[in-house]
């Protein structure tokens, strides 16, 4: 009940949730935006190599683990399923660019293995990834 001498207050727009909620929203652009960061591959320790360029159009990601695991597009996959699950990906009569990210810690011969079975698909171009030394 209100006494008829008080004074009537000034009904306002109360700020503090909707800056709450400003933040909020702030902050799930900011946390979400890191997840449109483009993976090229599951991460491993890539060699360094002066003469790297980086490569625009679409590519395939083949990534071989230090304990010899690979991986095509993030799939595991064996050796010897490589070409017929390349091919799947790869339209006949089309060019596909395959990287290769293999460890630094992984043995040539297994690097090799997986590029010998890459080659039997047509259209295949193959690149190895590695990072970019600072020249001084």
């Amino acid at each position: 009940m209100r006494l008829p001498e008080e004074p009537e207050l000034d009904d306002g727009i109360n700020i503090v949730p909707m800056i709450d909620v400003i933040f909020s929203i702030l902050a799930f652009f900011i946390v979400s935006s890191l997840y449109l960061i483009r993976s090229e591959g599951l991460p491993v320790n890539l060699p360094s190599a002066t003469t790297t360029e980086s490569v625009k159009k679409e590519q395939i990601n083949v990534t071989i683990e230090s304990d010899g695991d690979i991986f095509l597009n993030r799939e595991p996959i064996q050796v010897e399923a490589l070409p017929s699950a390349l091919r799947a990906l790869v339209q006949k009569g089309d060019e596909a660019l395959v990287v290769i990210n293999a460890d630094t810690e992984i043995e040539h011969g297994r690097v090799v293995e997986v590029m010998d079975q890459l080659r039997q698909v047509e259209g295949v171009n193959l690149a190895i990834a590695a990072k970019k030394i600072e020249q001084k």
